[in-house]
């Protein structure tokens, strides 16, 4: 099979972490005989570096061609400390959003049986876990109208929803649920939001579509606090933009590292990989980042926009030999041997082919 891949390595350790997915998935791709074909695009403060925006229309077009895009991470210090920047690389991944119609952010949270205690959480809390966080991506407060009156004295962000934005992520839900436990949890603010009490009244019309799936409805609150108290009650949640985006942040510590965990955002047009984690630019170049949360992530595309579902276990079972070897970078290695990024990635590769 041919495979085109549009590549977004980003800002901070994109480029290091995205060279080790690169490595991974040509070996894959040798394996099992397919042909990749890699067309690199410049994203986030490289792109503002370099043409003043940070998604410009080249790499759009780009990324429209492809039949997945692979991603790195965005962001900057300089951008982060001043607040008076008019250009932001942050922006640059909510333009990709919508212009690419990434409506579903796909956030799944699993532990690795040689790393269970390396979470902040016990054991007895966490075993077990296996859940997917379904965020909606391109509506609600990040998107709504926003501004300032009052002299600049007063800030205003509004948060708004469709119904059909409402029904396309609960029905992806609905899906991933029939697929896994057929448990479906809409996380909401239904007591206080209107958008909230929209979004459950159109998951409460859908219920009748999915009879096999058990649906509950919990406030946002009382998930995050869930979430750390039992993690393995959860199997498929679906949420609004900004409950998601805090959602995800805090699954992602039930794993032990925010360097583990993958992610898959769902798209109109196509569909674009990346793992959870920021641009980290404290360890840039120092060739000491974790990179098997883009591994894994690489794991993903191969099997949820390929269907090459061989291919995506065999990666998986390659990261978790890694894992219970300790062939792993210094985020994980505790007093043992640290591996740079570099050795990681060529453990990884070579252990495939």
């Amino acid at each position: 099979m041919k495979l085109n891949i549009a590549l977004l390595a980003g800002d901070g350790i994109g480029p290091e972490v995205i060279d080790q997915a690169v490595k991974v998935s040509n070996a894959v791709a040798q394996k099992f005989n397919h042909e990749i074909v890699w067309t690199s695009a410049l994203t986030g403060a490289a792109a503002i570096d370099a043409v003043g925006e940070p998604y410009p229309d080249a790499t759009h077009d780009i990324c429209m061609a492809a039949d997945a895009v692979l991603f790195g991470a965005i962001g900057h210090p300089r951008y982060d400390n001043d607040p008076k920047a008019t250009v932001r690389p942050e922006q640059g991944l909510l333009k990709m959003r919508k212009k690419l119609g990434l409506f579903a952010n796909v956030r799944p949270t699993f532990t690795f049986p040689s790393l269970i205690d390396n979470s902040p959480l016990k054991r007895e809390r966490i075993e077990g876990t296996d859940l997917i966080i379904l965020r909606e991506l391109t509506g609600g407060i990040y998107f709504g109208e926003r501004g300032r009156k009052d002299d600049g004295n007063t800030a205003f962000d509004t948060c708004t929803y469709t119904r059909v934005e409402v029904q396309r992520l609960a029905k992806l839900g609905f899906e991933m649920a029939m697929a896994r436990g057929k448990r479906l949890c809409c996380v909401d603010k239904a007591n206080v939001l209107e958008t909230s009490r929209l979004w459950r009244e159109t998951v409460q019309d859908m219920e009748k579509d999915f009879p096999e799936v058990t649906v509950s409805y919990e406030f946002v609150d009382a998930v995050a606090m869930r979430l750390v108290q039992w993690p393995n009650s959860y199997d498929v949640l679906i949420t609004e933009n900004l409950f998601g985006d805090i959602l995800t942040d805090e699954a992602s510590v039930i794993s032990g590292s925010m360097g583990l965990m993958p992610s898959a955002s769902i798209g109109v047009h196509t569909s674009l990989f990346e793992p959870i984690h920021g641009s980290y630019p404290q360890a840039a170049g120092k060739d000491i980042a974790n990179p098997l949360a883009t591994v894994l992530s690489a794991a993903m595309m191969f099997e949820d926009a390929f269907g090459l579902k061989e291919e995506a276990e065999l990666i998986r079972a390659v990261v978790n030999k890694s894992l219970a070897e300790g062939i792993v970078t210094e985020d994980l290695s505790g007093k043992n041997k640290a591996y740079k990024t570099s050795e990681v990635g060529d453990w990884l590769a070579k252990n495939i082919k």
